[in-house]
C-alpha cells in the first residue's frame, strides 16, 4: 500500500490548492464529488482489473486481450502515450511542487524563490542520476516516507480543524462566501459537477496499485492461473488506500479554504501548490512547518523515483512484444536518459509551474481510467454478467464524460499526451520495420508426429521442404506443387518432400512460440503450424531442424506474383508477401557463416 501511496498520497502536497483554484468556496463540495467517484466508481473498476489483470498489466493488459490484430496494437500505442503522460507528468509535476515547497521554506535563503525552475530541474537530475546507478523500488523506504507523510498530515488535518471549529466566524464567513457566490444549493452542486474533471489529480494512483500485484505474496494454494489470495491481498490494497486518501482530501479541502485566505492559493502565492505545508507552518511553527515540508519534498521526488520506475517497467513490457522498440530500449540507461531529457523539455516548457502541468497530468489520469471502466464493462458483457455490466457502463459514461470535458476545458493535456502517442507510434513503427528481419520465433516445438517426419526425412541424407501456400488441402494441389518442384529444381525421385505450411493468425504479433504438428494429405507428408509471419516462421524452422538433425535442410519456394514493393509492405503488415527472398535474408542475418546456413531454391 506504502509503494502504491508515494504516487497516491504524495498528491496531497498539492491537490488542496487546485483543488481551491478550480472550485474556489466550493472546494469541500467538488472534492466531495471526487471522493464520491473514487469510492463508488474507480474503486470497484479496479477491484475487477485486479481480479481479471493479476499479472500486474493493468487496463492496458486487458485491451491487448481483448484487441487483437493491428487495431489493437495500434490502440494499446495511443494508451501508452497517455500512460507516458501521466508518468512523466507525475515526475514533473512532483519535482516542481517538491521545488515549491523547498523555495516557500522560511529557512531557505531568499535568493532561491526566483529559482524554481532550476530547482526543479536539479531534482529531476538527481532523479536520473539515481536510475543511472542502479535503481532498486525499497518497500521499506516506502513504508517510512509514506508512515511519516501521513502522520504529519494527520496533525495538520487535527490542527485546522480545531481552529476551524473554535472560529466559528471563519465557518460562517465560508458559508456566506458560497450562498452569496452561487445561490442555492443546487446552483453548488451543479458547479462542483462542472469543476470535478479539474480535481481529477486525486484520482490517480490506481495504476500504480494493480502495477504492484507481483510483489504481493498471496496464499499458499495460489497458482499463476488462479492467484486468489493475491488478489484478495490487492483487492485490499486498493481499498485502504482508498478510504485514507478519500478522508484527506475531505479535511484537507474544508480546512484549507476555510483557514487560508483565497489570494494565497493563486500562482506565485505562498499557499499554491502547498496548502496544507502553509497551515503547517502557520499554525505549528516553522520547525514543524519545515520537518513536513522535508517529509512532502522526499514523498514528491519517490513519487517521481516510483513514475520512472513504471515507465522503466511499461515500456519493455509492450514494446519489445510487438517489434516496436529500438533495440536500446532493452537496456535501462538509455531509457532513463531518454526519460529525463523529456522531463527537462516539460519542465522548461511550463516553467516548473505546479498548476499549468495539472490538465496534463489530469488528462492522462482520466484517460486511464476512462480505459479501465470501459475494459471492465466489455469482460462483463462477455462474461453475461448484466448486472456488473450495467454498474460498469454508467461509470465509464461518466469518466467518458469527464474526461472530454477535460479535454474541452484544457485542451493542452491532450495536445502534449498527442505528442506522445505521435512519438511512440513514429518510432514504434520504424524499429517495427527495423525489426522484420529477425528469426522473431521465441521457441520452436514439435510435436511427437512432427519430429518422427523429420527424423525419417533425415535418414535419407539430404531434407527437402517445399513450402507450400494452400486454400484447401485437395491432394491435386499437392501432386502439382511436388510435380513442378522436381522438375523446376532437380529434386530427385528418390528423395522424399516434406511440405511446410505456415498459417498466419495475427501478423501484429511480432515474437511468437511455434509448435510446429503434422498433417497428411493422400501420400503427402506436411509440417504445420501459426505464426505472425510466414517467411520468419520458415526460417526459425529451418534453424531448429538443422539443430535437431545436423543437416543443412533445403527450402523450395516459387517467386511470389504482383508487385515488390506492394509484397514487401505485405510481408511487413500481413506477414506474408515477397516469401522466399525474405526468408533468404532472414537466414543470411541470423546466421554469418554461409556455410552452416540452410539452403534456399527459388524455382524460375
Amino acid at each position: 500500500m506504502c509503494l502504491t501511496g508515494v504516487d497516491y498520497f504524495s498528491t496531497l502536497g498539492y491537490q488542496p490548492g487546485i483543488a481551491a483554484l478550480a472550485a474556489g468556496v466550493l472546494s469541500p463540495m467538488a472534492t466531495l464529488v471526487l471522493v464520491s467517484l473514487t469510492l463508488f466508481g474507480a474503486l470497484p473498476v479496479y477491484r475487477r482489473v485486479a481480479r481479471e489483470s493479476p499479472d500486474g498489466g493493468g487496463s492496458i493488459a486487458m485491451f491487448a486481450k481483448i484487441m487483437p490484430h493491428w487495431s489493437g496494437k495500434i490502440f494499446i500505442l495511443v494508451l501508452l502515450g497517455f500512460a507516458a503522460t501521466d508518468f512523466i507528468i507525475t515526475m514533473t509535476l512532483s519535482a516542481a511542487d517538491g521545488a515549491a515547497h523547498i523555495a516557500e521554506n522560511p529557512f531557505t535563503p531568499h535568493s532561491w524563490t526566483d529559482h524554481r525552475l532550476l530547482i526543479t530541474l536539479i531534482l529531476l537530475a538527481l532523479l536520473a542520476a539515481v536510475f543511472l546507478k542502479g535503481f532498486a523500488e525499497a518497500i521499506g523506504i516506502a513504508v517510512v516516507l509514506v508512515a511519516v507523510y501521513l502522520s504529519l498530515n494527520a496533525v495538520v488535518a487535527v490542527v485546522g480543524l480545531w481552529h476551524v471549529f473554535t472560529a466559528e466566524s471563519r465557518v460562517i464567513d465560508w458559508t456566506h462566501a458560497m450562498t452569496t457566490e452561487h445561490g442555492n444549493i443546487w446552483m453548488m452542486i451543479a458547479i462542483s459537477l462542472l469543476v470535478f474533471p479539474k480535481l481529477a489529480l486525486g484520482l490517480s494512483g490506481f495504476e500504480t496499485g494493480v502495477a504492484v500485484m507481483p510483489l504481493i505474496k498471496g496464499q499458499p494454494g495460489d497458482t499463476p492461473a488462479h492467484p486468489r489470495g493475491r488478489i484478495i491481498g490487492a483487492r485490499k490494497l486498493l481499498t485502504t488506500s482508498a478510504l485514507i486518501m478519500s478522508v484527506f482530501l475531505l479535511v484537507s479541502s474544508f480546512i484549507t479554504v476555510v483557514l487560508i485566505p483565497e489570494k494565497d492559493f493563486e500562482e506565485g502565492g505562498p499557499a499554491n501548490g502547498r496548502a496544507l505545508a502553509y497551515l503547517a507552518h502557520e499554525y505549528l511553527g516553522n520547525v514543524f512547518g519545515s520537518i513536513y515540508d522535508i517529509s512532502t519534498i522526499a514523498i514528491l521526488w519517490f513519487a517521481g523515483a516510483s513514475a520512472m520506475a513504471g515507465l522503466l517497467n511499461l515500456v519493455p513490457r509492450y514494446l519489445p512484444r510487438y517489434g516496436m522498440a529500438p533495440e536500446w530500449a532493452r537496456a535501462v540507461r538509455p531509457l532513463v536518459l531518454v526519460f529525463a531529457v523529456i522531463a527537462f523539455g516539460i519542465t522548461w516548457y511550463f516553467d516548473a509551474s505546479v498548476d499549468a502541468q495539472g490538465a496534463a497530468y489530469a488528462t492522462g489520469v482520466l484517460v486511464l481510467i476512462t480505459s479501465a471502466a470501459i475494459a471492465v464493462t466489455v469482460s462483463a458483457h462477455r462474461k453475461g454478467q448484466r448486472k456488473a455490466e450495467i454498474g460498469f457502463a454508467l461509470v465509464s459514461l461518466v469518466f467518458v464524460y469527464t474526461t472530454i470535458l477535460n479535454i474541452f476545458e484544457r485542451p493542452e493535456g491532450v495536445q502534449l499526451a498527442s505528442l506522445f502517442i505521435i512519438a511512440i507510434i513514429v518510432v514504434s513503427f520504424a524499429s517495427r520495420v527495423h525489426r522484420a528481419f529477425e528469426l522473431r520465433a521465441i521457441t520452436v516445438t514439435f510435436t511427437e508426429s512432427a519430429a518422427k517426419l523429420i527424423e525419417e526425412a533425415a535418414r535419407t541424407g539430404v531434407i527437402r521442404i517445399v513450402a507450400h501456400d494452400h486454400d484447401e488441402r485437395e491432394p491435386t494441389d499437392y501432386d502439382r506443387k511436388e510435380l513442378v518442384q522436381r522438375w523446376e529444381s532437380h529434386i530427385p525421385q528418390t528423395d522424399s518432400i516434406v511440405f511446410l505450411e505456415v498459417n498466419v493468425i495475427d501478423a501484429s504479433d511480432f515474437s511468437t512460440d511455434l509448435v510446429v504438428t503434422t498433417a497428411d494429405v493422400d501420400r503427402h507428408h506436411v509440417l504445420v503450424t501459426d505464426s505472425a509471419a510466414v517467411p520468419n516462421s520458415i526460417a526459425a524452422i529451418l534453424f531448429a531442424i538443422r539443430e535437431r538433425t545436423g543437416l543443412q535442410p533445403h527450402v523450395y519456394f516459387e517467386w511470389s506474383e504482383g508487385n515488390p514493393v506492394l509484397n514487401l509492405l505485405k510481408f511487413l503488415f500481413v506477414g506474408e508477401g515477397e516469401v522466399a527472398p525474405v526468408t533468404r535474408e532472414i537466414i543470411r542475418r541470423a546466421e554469418p557463416n554461409p556455410a552452416d546456413r540452410p539452403h534456399v531454391h527459388v524455382d524460375s
